[in-house]
């Protein structure tokens, strides 16, 4: 059922660009001499053109897991507190993207740095083609501003690492078994605001894969087990990617190299002071508007990555 709707949505969107167009073409038959038909026609091919843009976009995602969901991890990286801050600022960034997208997304874990913003942050990213989307922002991202947090308001340069995976869900034909005796489970206390907000039970979980090392952790829903069931999940995907890149070194396909989180290691530039602009030391794309990347824009980096890696 779930590939049924899958695939009806897919020939759903050819068919909603032909409509577009054979509306703009009846109405300049009929309304050809009238001066309001022009623009409504335009509108209508407008409208056939950015949908087949993320058709062609879409026949890309051709990659074993593509069209999985998305788990995204933001790490801070060299900068101190404004590397805390800036973590935070990319998570708003690709939550923002998401909802642009009309994907769901759920934080599983964050860490708050002491005085401002977050040490680290996992949340979920589920739609089609999530993961094909996001997987070109893996890497290390640099921010240039004025920094908010020095008095004598200097200009500093932090850094972030992004990480995305696919979702795997329990049940998919892969090579990959977690054994009970392989895990060491911990609990502890889930954040909260304070007050009676405080969460008086150890409902979080984390999770230690003894033999891999691999740590992942759940705290946000209500109930350990619920906890317990999403880290398995997030340590199922990263252990299908540690297998496929045993199997067959598909590490530059699945991840791409990585980096030290700090100075020249960086995929992406975003430059706040003394000009605007973000650039792509992969594509060389640059774009002017800093802050509509910023507030979820990011596709102009995303379709050029995407062609560059299936060329």
């Amino acid at each position: 059922m779930k590939e049924l709707a899958e695939l009806q949505a897919e020939t759903g969107e050819f068919t909603r660009v032909a409509r577009s167009l054979q509306d703009a073409r009846e109405m300049l038959e009929v309304f050809g001499d009238d001066p309001a038909a022009q623009p409504e026609a335009e509108a209508s091919i407008g409208t056939a053109q950015s949908a087949i843009d993320q058709l062609e976009m879409a026949a890309n995602f051709d990659g074993e897991f593509d069209t999985h969901n998305a788990i995204v991890s933001i790490f801070a990286g060299a900068g101190g507190v404004d590397a805390a801050d800036w973590t935070q600022m990319l998570a708003r960034m690709y939550l923002r993207w998401a909802e642009t997208k009309r994907y769901s997304t759920h934080v599983v874990e964050e860490s708050p740095a002491e005085e401002a913003g977050l040490k680290s942050i996992t949340f979920f990213v589920r739609g089609r083609n999530a993961y094909g989307m996001l997987q070109s922002e893996r890497g290390v991202h640099r921010l240039v501003r004025l920094s908010p947090f020095d008095a004598a308001h200097r200009r500093h340069t932090s850094f972030a690492a992004v990480d995305v995976i696919p979702e795997i869900e329990a049940g998919e034909e892969l090579d990959v078994e977690i054994k009970p005796d392989d895990l060491r489970i911990e609990t502890f206390k889930s954040g909260g605001a304070g007050g009676q907000y405080v969460n008086k039970t150890e409902s979080a979980v984390r999770l230690i894969h003894l033999p891999s090392g691999i740590v992942v952790a759940s705290q946000q829903e209500r109930s350990q087990a619920q906890n317990r069931d999403v880290a398995l999940n997030i340590l199922r995907a990263k252990l299908v990617q540690r297998a496929a890149e045993e199997r067959d070194r598909r590490l530059e396909d699945l991840r791409g190299e990585r980096q030290a989180n700090e100075w020249g290691s960086q995929i992406r530039s975003y430059v706040l002071q003394p000009y605007q602009m973000v650039k792509d030391h992969r594509t060389d794309v640059s774009v002017g508007n800093a802050q509509g990347v910023l507030d979820g824009d990011i596709d102009a980096f995303v379709w050029p990555y995407l062609q560059q890696t299936r060329r």
